[in-house]
């Protein structure tokens, strides 16, 4: 049980700090279509064309590097039927069973976050893994020369300003890594909130938490 305490303590110290910095790329997100505003109305300024999809990468990383975080807080969004009524205990039964719906589903977005980052580095032929392990080996072997010889085309937007999207898909894989840390972290707890009855059984609830 200690072990499983320092893991979920290490996990939600990440993740609540991840989930603090997430909360202020809002305020990005809005300087960006801000300045996409101003350069529009402005006279002799030229409306910007990297801001909308700019915006775009700030609200999946808002998003995606927020959600363990809103898991901390317990203010994920759930249908409450008849789980309000339910006991302490009872609610940690549920939650421990439906959590391995959301430990299965992360599963198969990594799987597709995996593949979509290998295409966006120009893998259109091989298996993610295997190609992500040679780049990464290329890398630790060659540094960036050995990578630049692994990866093929780079994919990119088909916007007029065409940023790459291999930042915003590796971006993706790391968001739903923490989600998945969260989710066995939140596992664990609900084991332990059925053994001791204790609603925080770890003491890692955000309130209790000195970050100093």
């Amino acid at each position: 049980m200690y072990i499983l305490g320092c893991y979920v303590r290490l996990v939600e110290r990440f993740n609540y700090r991840v989930g603090r910095f997430a909360m202020y790329l809002i305020f990005a997100m809005m300087g960006v279509l801000l300045w996409s505003s101003i350069t529009k109305v402005a006279p002799f300024m030229r409306p910007s064309l990297w801001t909308l999809e700019v915006a775009q990468f700030l609200m999946v990383g808002y998003y995606i590097l927020g959600g363990p975080y809103s898991i901390q807080l317990d203010s994920n969004v759930r249908m409450d039927l008849a789980y309000g009524v339910l006991s302490r205990k009872g609610k940690a039964m549920v939650d421990a069973f439906t959590i391995l719906f959301l430990v299965v589903y992360l599963g198969f977005l990594m799987v597709g976050a995996l593949n979509s980052f290998s295409y966006s580095l120009g893998n259109f032929r091989e298996d993610a893994v295997p190609f992500l392990a040679g780049v990464v080996g290329a890398f630790f072997t060659g540094g960036f020369d050995g990578v630049a010889s692994e990866i093929g085309v780079i994919e990119r937007s088909r916007s007029i300003w065409r940023p790459p999207m291999w930042p915003v898909k590796l971006l993706m894989i790391f968001g739903i890594l923490l989600m998945l840390l969260q989710a066995t972290a939140e596992f664990i707890k609900d084991i332990a909130r059925i053994q001791t009855g204790l609603d925080d059984p770890f003491d890692t609830a955000p309130k209790h938490r000195d970050l100093n």
